[in-house]
């Protein structure tokens, strides 16, 4: 049962009446610490029992899409929170082995891809062109905030993602598409620094060449197609 022995410490008894108490935690501050800690937690089991529903076929396409996107961004914003600054050089993958975390899915999914298992099929021209659009703004978007000079893990983590998501939902596109490769590289890159790290500037310059370079190509093969 828990027990209040002051304002500031909540100590949990054991079930052997002979053995101290457990003090939980000593402030609100560290409480909040672990409550990121669960929150992060939380994130990367549920991510990982998804990947499993998922190629057990437990769940649609649609219904995986949409819950792994929304982990995905929650992702981010829970590891920041656990795992920033104040806590040293831990890293989710420190993390995962300090608790035991057996989840492999999961690792992989928010810790290198980045963005669901994409699904490929024919959904019409006018889905296709609305495809087209929408990872022609990604593009856009994802270079100007390195122009602007943004460099934080948590700022261009998720434009890159949105933009590996759009280009892998194009139809048509061969497996070994320049675009995916160059977006997927740095996604992978972002995806295992913590989200309170920085790109330098050397590297702030190389990504927004290679989004220039990627965008180039991906309105080359548009052409082609018309």
């Amino acid at each position: 049962m828990w027990k209040k022995s002051s304002g500031k410490t909540r100590q949990i008894r054991a079930l052997d009446e002979s053995l101290p108490e457990i003090d939980l935690y000593e402030s609100s501050k560290e409480r909040k610490a672990y409550e990121n800690m669960g929150d992060l937690y939380t994130i990367i089991t549920a991510t990982e029992h998804l990947e499993r529903a998922y190629a057990q076929d437990a769940i649609t396409q649609s219904e995986y899409t949409t819950e792994c996107n929304k982990l995905l961004s929650q992702f981010k914003i829970a590891e920041k929170a656990a795992l920033g600054k104040k806590n040293g050089s831990m890293t989710t993958e420190t993390f995962m082995r300090v608790y035991q975390m057996d989840c492999p899915r999961a690792a992989d999914r928010l810790l290198r891809m980045g963005v669901p298992e994409p699904l490929k099929n024919n959904s019409g021209e006018a889905n296709v062109a609305m495809s087209v659009a929408e990872t022609v703004q990604h593009f856009i978007t994802a270079m100007d905030a390195v122009k602007l000079d943004q460099r934080a893990v948590d700022e261009l983590q998720p434009l890159l993602s949105d933009l590996m998501n759009a280009l892998i939902q194009l139809t048509d596109t061969p497996n070994d598409f320049g675009p995916n490769h160059k977006v997927r590289k740095w996604l992978e890159k972002l995806n295992a620094m913590r989200a309170v790290d920085m790109i330098d500037e050397d590297d702030g310059r190389q990504l927004y060449h290679d989004l220039d370079s990627a965008y180039s190509e991906f309105t080359r093969y548009l052409r082609a197609k018309t």
